[in-house]
């Protein structure tokens, strides 16, 4: 188990955890016609995602021996030698599109091939030059919904998805930037492009609760979609919206301590994933046959 420990650790298991469970609902969203279908194509989403990181890991491996939050990961660290993680990210990439293909057909696949260039690609090497990467890369986090709703069945121009993969794209822009607040120096020091180098914190600050409280607003949006059928789940929603909007209201009083941005950074994942329950719960009960 110790020496699977550092292998886990490259798969990012709690991040490839949530896309899995993104992937779940976008397949509780579709005309699915079993619960249990689902499992090919989560299983499918979490093989790729933990392929993905652990090719970013590889990838950005020089970039991550400079900063305090990544330097004891497993790369910088001397633990695994980077053609081992290489290797390691292969078969696991190639084991989440062959089950996607198997699963899914060539619609998931693409998408999951799609997803793989947008992130490892476009967005990893955005990063190195310029500060809002974070924008583009956000359209990597809608992907796996995607990828559930179209094995489920369901058309891709599909305005139910749309309004979803919206919540996703809006969650997924603050969620960063509070990751920023909380580790901006460490971006400077490994010599990449931040926004501390361009605005002041408080300015990022205000910026991140304008779009925490979109994203808070964006879920509201859902039952005018069809996401939603019944109006009970769709008034569990406010609750959880308030609850985020309310604990980022420091964001735009003063600058805070660190451990409160990261307090905020769990709320944000918090909220997410009753949104996601929402909805799964919400289609398992009205959309199953």
């Amino acid at each position: 188990m110790l020496r699977m420990k550092p292998y886990l650790a490259l798969c990012r298991i709690a991040l490839s955890l949530f896309a899995a469970f993104s992937a779940a609902t976008g397949f509780f969203l579709g005309p699915y016609h079993r619960l249990t279908d689902v499992l090919p194509s989560t299983a499918a989403v979490f093989l790729l995602a933990c392929g993905a990181s652990a090719l970013n890991q590889y990838q950005e491996r020089d970039i991550d021996a400079k900063m305090e939050r990544t330097k004891r990961r497993p790369l910088p660290s001397g633990i695994i030698a980077p053609v081992r993680a290489l290797l390691f990210s292969l078969v696991l990439i190639l084991s989440g599109l062959t089950l996607l293909a198997l699963a899914g057909g060539l619609k998931p696949f693409a998408l999951g091939l799609f997803a793989l260039f947008w992130y490892n690609l476009i967005y990893t090497y955005l990063k190195r030059i310029t500060a809002f990467a974070s924008v583009p890369g956000a359209a990597v986090g809608t992907i796996p919904v995607a990828i559930g709703w179209v094995s489920a069945g369901g058309i891709q121009a599909a305005p139910q998805l749309a309004v979803v993969c919206f919540v996703f794209f809006m969650w997924q822009i603050p969620h960063f930037w509070l990751l920023l607040l909380r580790s901006g120096n460490d971006y400077q020091k490994a010599g990449l492009p931040s926004l501390c180098g361009i605005m002041h914190p408080e300015q990022i600050s205000r910026v991140t609760f304008v779009w925490l409280f979109a994203a808070s607003v964006s879920c509201l949006l859902l039952p005018l979609y069809g996401a939603i059928r019944t109006p009970l789940v769709y008034f569990s929603l406010v609750p959880p919206a308030v609850w985020l909007v309310w604990g980022a209201r420091f964001l735009i009083r003063k600058q805070a301590l660190v451990p409160a941005f990261s307090g905020l950074f769990q709320r944000t994942n918090i909220f997410l994933f009753l949104v996601m329950s929402s909805l799964s719960l919400d289609n398992i009960l009205f959309r199953a046959p």
